[in-house]
């Protein structure tokens, strides 16, 4: 499903009109989640607001919609000891390489990246990194 800019200029359009402060930032979606980022934590009745808005656009089939919630809780993860050089490779780790791994590995199940990883080498001529 794609949603283009122009629906997020919309929904903070919607948002501004009932003078909320909350805007959104970016929109993720795949074939069962839709994410949405925001400048701040929204309320129910913000959430409510984005939902109707969603239900009522084109690319979404509103039968296929489920219920707006808020994130369970946000932690932050640290990998540390990573080779910076893929291995069998001359290529240096990337951000989406990181997002395949985590993904792909059971304990993250469930889990959702809200932002990109970042990839800091642990000192300028070293082969590790810190995720």
């Amino acid at each position: 499903m794609s949603l283009s800019g122009e629906h997020i200029t919309n929904i903070n359009r919607v948002l501004k009109n009932i003078k909320s402060e909350i805007m959104t930032n970016f929109i993720y979606s795949d074939h069962q989640h839709l994410i949405i980022i925001s400048n701040n934590v929204a309320s129910q009745f913000n959430l409510n607001t984005i939902e109707n808005y969603i239900k009522n656009i084109d690319v979404i089939n509103s039968e296929d919609f489920m219920s707006s919630c808020l994130p369970q809780s946000k932690s932050y993860l640290k990998i540390i000891d990573i080779p910076y050089i893929m291995e069998g490779t001359n290529v240096s780790i990337n951000f989406s390489f990181i997002e395949f791994i985590i993904q792909s590995t059971h304990i993250f199940n469930d889990m959702y990246l809200v932002s990109k990883p970042h990839i800091i080498k642990t000192s300028p001529k070293s082969d590790i990194v810190i995720i």
